[in-house]
């Protein structure tokens, strides 16, 4: 594990964290949770043909979990916990199961469109948010860097 050094405001050096111990999974590891998140949306999406839902439902409402982000106009810390839990596998099976085993089917569809999206955000390395700032995720830092 590599460190580097920092001069400090005092002209101490002190060792940087790397990637890993601030928290964002990097090599193989990173590679594998991103295969996972597409083999997630490979899957919601064959779920979701499978049960004849409309595809323009579908694209309608992909992008809809982001609309968390707007939580972030309250700051850090309230738009990540918001993102996060628009973007937690958990909650959208709870509503696809809930829909599937309950004979709601528009219910059903809205949870594997919303597993849809956390997949494909996740193939895209985009990971769940820590309040640091915006672009700090699971998966690594995104955007501009």
């Amino acid at each position: 594990m590599s460190t580097f050094h920092l001069a400090l405001s005092d002209g101490s050096a002190s060792s940087a964290p790397n990637a890993t111990e601030r928290g964002f999974v990097t090599g193989s590891v990173r590679l594998l949770l991103r295969l996972e998140g597409f083999a997630t949306l490979a899957a919601a999406m064959a779920v979701y043909a499978r049960s004849d839902f409309s595809w323009l439902a579908f694209a309608i409402l992909f992008l809809t979990p982001d609309v968390a982000m707007l939580a972030y106009f309250a700051g850090h810390r309230v738009g990540a916990l918001s993102y996060n839990l628009a973007h937690t596998y958990a909650l959208a099976l709870v509503l696809a199961l809930a829909g599937l085993f309950g004979g709601v089917p528009f219910v059903a569809a809205g949870g594997l469109i919303w597993i849809a999206h956390i997949g494909f955000d996740r193939a895209l390395g985009y990971g769940l948010k820590y309040a640091t700032a915006f672009g700090d995720t699971h998966l690594g830092r995104v955007g501009r860097r």
